[in-house]
């Protein structure tokens, strides 16, 4: 497994948990370090404990030794990050210098699977870099090259891999479909899930899916904004959409917008993609200015009710993470929300389950926010309470605690957490998105 970020450790842990032999790679040694000692550097529910669970059994372990790696497994995956350049396009570079590894040191059959989200094309790309290293030793060598792109949910990742909807397999090698069908089979005993298709359909789908995910949150807050102006509950009409099977309940729910590692950078490098083949993809345009504009609803709201000039205001924060159950807080709407809070002179209280180190790495010493070591600290002498993530632990708080703690009773919900109608009768001036 080469990369060992979020899609590597949860793939590489999820297959040792089966019993494979999994070997992970990593050329960051203090990754692997901290690997080594038993730490996680990211957080997912269940994940600390699948590997060490995989690592005292030996079947899972971790390495900077790329000539181990290599030498070790027959399944060669690549999950290494594909972060996207200034124009939107995925970065290649640390792919192919995967490839390339691959391809310096491989002394027999080789299936080199694409895990990484990658642009439509780069198993050509990959088997041209693996050919090229091995031409210049003058080795002949056969070598399959596979697409098996992820469908994991962070904060969900172990039961989405444990309990697949698909497993989409992009080859045209029988030997290497043959390996990978038989590397799957303990994760689709009740019923078969694997896709098989061509390599380019493979990595279209991955893009595909997360753009059409992507699609849905934008519409249904463009809908919510709608229907503030018209007086309408954005929560009665996503029950009355839902319903419908064509349309279905998922990614439905309107709020500050959508963030993370995935939704924004595919968008960007499915955009990317339109642009080169001379076929703009407007929708995804609209998509991506809808979700920039909706990170700034929730301050447009503070500032009709309080007033543009927020000097002397505290805030309240409830949540960071771009969602529940992970610390990640890239792209996440606290990255636009919080700042933009302080450019009009207010002081923010921030609380987290379990970003905050991530959120003190993002945000430096920033003078104008310091963090609570619970909810209740966090809204002691705010004149709001703003929640920019629905974690559980937010759902049903001490309403009377809070309202005496609050030096206004308001709180501004990016995420649709709480009832209006019960906020309103324990006190609360409440402003939600899309609700009456």
């Amino acid at each position: 497994m080469i990369g060992t970020g979020y899609v590597g450790l949860v793939t590489g842990a999820c297959f040792a948990e089966v019993g494979n032999d999994v070997l992970c790679l990593d050329v960051d040694a203090r990754k692997i370090e901290m690997l080594n000692q038993g730490g996680v550097p990211i957080h997912e529910p269940g994940l600390a404990e699948m590997i060490r669970r995989n690592v005292e059994a030996g079947r899972l372990a971790f390495t900077t030794d790329v000539d181990r790696a290599v030498a070790h497994g027959t399944l060669q995956f690549i999950a290494v990050g594909t972060p996207p350049d200034e124009d939107g396009s995925a970065d290649m570079q640390y792919v192919l210098q995967a490839a390339r590894n691959i391809g310096r040191r491989m002394t027999d059959w080789k299936v080199v699977v694409d895990k990484s989200t990658v642009p439509v094309g780069t198993a050509d790309r990959v088997r041209a870099a693996i050919a090229e290293e091995l031409a210049s030793r003058g080795a002949a060598i056969a070598f399959a090259v596979a697409s098996n792109p992820e469908f994991l949910k962070e904060g969900a990742a172990i039961e989405d891999f444990m309990r697949p909807d698909r497993v989409v397999i992009g080859a045209d090698d029988e030997r290497a479909i043959a390996a990978l069908r038989a590397l799957y089979a303990p994760f689709q005993r009740s019923h078969e899930r694997l896709l098989v298709m061509d390599v380019r359909s493979a990595e279209l789908t991955k893009y595909a899916a997360n753009a059409m995910l992507a699609t849905r949150i934008s519409f249904m807050n463009e809908l919510a904004n709608l229907a503030d102006r018209l007086g309408a509950d954005i929560e009665m009409v996503r029950q009355g959409i839902g319903s419908d099977p064509r349309i279905g309940w998922h990614f439905l729910y309107p709020g500050v917008g959508y963030g993370g590692s995935c939704f924004p950078k595919d968008v960007k490098a499915l955009q990317f993609i339109g642009h080169q083949s001379g076929l703009p993809l407007k929708v995804l345009a609209a998509v991506e200015e809808a979700n920039e504009a909706q990170k700034s609803v929730l301050v447009n709201k503070i500032t009709s009710r309080l007033g543009d000039d927020l000097s002397g205001r505290s805030f309240a924060v409830w949540g960071l993470a771009f969602k529940p159950n992970t610390d990640d807080m890239r792209e996440a709407p606290s990255r636009v929300i919080l700042p933009e809070l302080a450019r009009r002179g207010a002081r923010v209280v921030a609380y987290d389950p379990v970003s905050m180190p991530e959120a003190r790495r993002v945000f430096g010493d920033a003078p104008w926010l310091r963090y609570a070591t619970t909810p209740m600290e966090a809204v002691a002498g705010a004149d709001a309470l703003l929640i920019l993530t629905e974690w559980k632990e937010f759902r049903s708080p001490d309403f009377a605690s809070m309202r005496a703690s609050l030096k206004t009773a308001l709180i501004f919900d990016g995420r649709n957490v709480y009832d209006p109608a019960f906020v309103k009768d324990a006190g609360f001036e409440y402003f939600a998105i899309g609700r009456r």
